[in-house]
């Protein structure tokens, strides 16, 4: 009989393979340090290019659609054919990107190294989601959980690292990241050795691409899906993007403790992820995505109400709520889309993330015209969108 990548065997769960996918979390911390990083610089590429908000606002789309465009498509290619070897070249293509951040004489130049990181990240999410899929053995929440824990200390890490080392010895200093990106080549190399030998241990296997809650209410939930997944980055994409100008323009601080801030804020981000996927297997998605989607939306009107140490612990409240949602929803995702774990991914970890960019260069426009805070106001509302939860399969169903 044929089996789903959803059914499993029970003893399978005893085989969870935990140093693969601590592997894929550490490069995926090294692939959104870098990542964080460029936003985290934003203060320094403004003074030292006189950059207007909107060209910042740039700088964040052309690196989230260079992801966005691409995903979708190397998650669907992957799937038909895999590509181990892939993880280490997307990762030497954020190499690059570093390295001409650092060296760039000119805001073009600026954009070409944001893409360049943009096409490593492309790469590197939806086969090193699959890999952690893989090596999952049954714990799908957690696989993607630990995964993605990777990605959001990366995140948090990554102003706090500009902050102690790009903010004293300026925009060079920024090819030091080089340095993680080395790492992660020589990483990603050796699982992709192991990704190479599950791939030709499982060859001939049957694996069945049957929608099973039919094609029509698959497309409905994954438009929502969709829709909670932009909702959520576009918001995160506000903050982590202009949040320390947000600081500085509020409260008159530094910009070394702007970014702080936002390191702050990242950590917790990292935290509810952390947490997210252990829970969504305890007690169900939809339960996690209820709580986080929902949940969150007092602490984000709030928010531009705050004083400065209300803004901290509104920030920390909203990161562990709402980016506690993302597991769940991609394991949502990959549910009810069976044998498609590469173009699930592309489409979460890219076409959504790009949304959020698109966003991003809209907030940065808004901002040059009516100020930062009117901008939170409005984005404070955007955790409203939750409500498209209620269209979200029972348990019961996928399992029927």
């Amino acid at each position: 009989m044929a089996m789903t990548d959803t059914a499993k065997p029970a003893t399978q769960a005893l085989r969870t393979t935990y140093p693969i996918i601590l592997a894929v979390s550490l490069c995926h911390f090294i692939n959104d340090v870098m990542q964080s990083v460029l936003a985290a610089i934003y203060p320094i590429l403004k003074s030292d290019f006189q950059l207007d908000y909107w060209q910042i606002g740039m700088l964040t789309l052309v690196f989230q659609c260079t992801a966005s465009l691409l995903q979708p498509v190397v998650g669907i290619m992957t799937d038909r054919r895999p590509a181990p070897m892939s993880l280490p070249v997307g990762m030497i293509s954020s190499f690059i990107g570093v390295a001409v951040v650092a060296t760039a004489p000119s805001f073009a130049t600026l954009l070409l190294g944001a893409a360049l990181i943009g096409i490593g990240s492309s790469i590197f999410h939806p086969e090193a989601s699959r890999v952690a899929r893989m090596a999952a053995g049954g714990r799908f929440g957690a696989a993607q959980s630990i995964f993605q824990v990777g990605g959001n200390a990366g995140q948090a890490t990554g102003p706090l690292l500009a902050a102690f080392i790009v903010v004293p010895f300026g925009r060079p200093a920024v090819a030091w990241f080089c340095v993680l990106a080395a790492l992660g080549v020589l990483v990603l190399f050796r699982v992709g050795q192991w990704y190479q030998n599950h791939v030709r241990s499982k060859a001939g296997a049957v694996v069945a691409k049957t929608f099973p809650l039919g094609r029509n209410r698959t497309i409905v939930v994954l438009a929502a899906l969709i829709i909670l997944t932009f909702s959520k980055n576009a918001y995160m994409a506000g903050l982590t993007s202009y949040h320390t100008f947000y600081q500085i323009e509020t409260f008159g601080v530094s910009t070394q403790t702007s970014q702080i801030m936002l390191f702050v804020f990242l950590a917790a981000t990292a935290l509810g992820t952390l947490f997210g996927g252990p829970i969504g297997d305890r007690f169900g998605t939809n339960a996690v995505i209820w709580f986080s989607v929902l949940g969150v939306l007092p602490f984000t009107l709030a928010l531009p109400y705050a004083g400065f140490w209300g803004c901290a612990v509104l920030t920390v409240c909203i990161g562990l709520i709402l980016a506690s949602s993302f597991p769940a929803i991609l394991v949502t995702a990959q549910e009810i889309m069976p044998g498609r774990v590469g173009a699930v991914a592309g489409i979460f970890f890219g076409l959504a993330f790009g949304m959020g960019g698109i966003a991003a260069a809209g907030i940065g426009l808004a901002a040059d015209t009516y100020g930062i805070r009117a901008v939170y106001l409005v984005l404070s509302w955007l955790p409203a969108l939750g409500v498209l939860a209620i269209f979200l399969p029972r348990r019961a169903e996928l399992s029927a």
